[in-house]
């Protein structure tokens, strides 16, 4: 028994050894390989078209961020005022940046912090707005693990989280900002 205790003191010693590269490592490839193409693909569809398309988001954003709003107004987004273009702007741009941001490593813990708020934003959005309902909602500590909001997005917020807790890892280009600017450096 001393053996499988001592082999496992090891073995959970060399673990917490690569832990402050390894998770942040692997989150930051979950995150590229789970949510990044889902959210540059919704993104990248709410601009408009040609140039004036990056400053005028097209009617489809204003329907997935604004929904009963837009309805209320036959779906004719040229009746909402500055708000409702500031935010639905924000949220397209907010959408692209962010997931780029994490992938590539850079302003890491920022933009993990900020893709947290997007996802709770983007949560009550679909029960409010889209009425998504309690089938999707789900509920935790039920029998089922698929449900839309609740149980996917805990893994979302948990894979942010580490980011925002452990920062980008080493190969990431905080790293390198870091070892150019040490003594702003932060571990990363």
């Amino acid at each position: 028994m001393t053996r499988l205790i001592t082999a496992y003191t090891a073995l959970a010693a060399r673990l917490n050894a690569a832990t402050p590269w390894l998770l942040p490592s692997l989150a930051r490839l979950v995150f590229a390989g789970v949510l990044a193409g889902y959210y540059l693909n919704s993104g990248l569809s709410k601009f408009g078209s040609g140039i004036t398309g990056l400053v005028r988001p097209d009617a489809g954003a204003y329907v997935t961020i604004f929904p009963k709003a837009m309805e209320a107004v036959n779906y004719d987004e040229t009746q909402f005022g500055l708000f409702h273009w500031a935010v639905t702007l924000a949220g397209t741009w907010a959408e692209v940046i962010l997931p780029v941001l994490i992938v590539i490593g850079l302003l890491t813990r920022l933009a993990a912090f900020g893709m947290i708020g997007f996802v709770f934003v983007q949560s009550v959005v679909d029960v409010t707005g889209h009425g998504l309902g309690s089938a999707d909602i789900g509920r935790w500590f039920d029998a089922t693990s698929g449900a839309l909001l609740l149980d996917q997005r805990a893994f979302w917020v948990l894979c942010l989280a580490i980011l925002v807790l452990r920062g980008a890892g080493p190969l990431s280009l905080d790293r390198l900002l870091q070892a150019r600017h040490p003594a702003a450096a932060q571990p990363a």
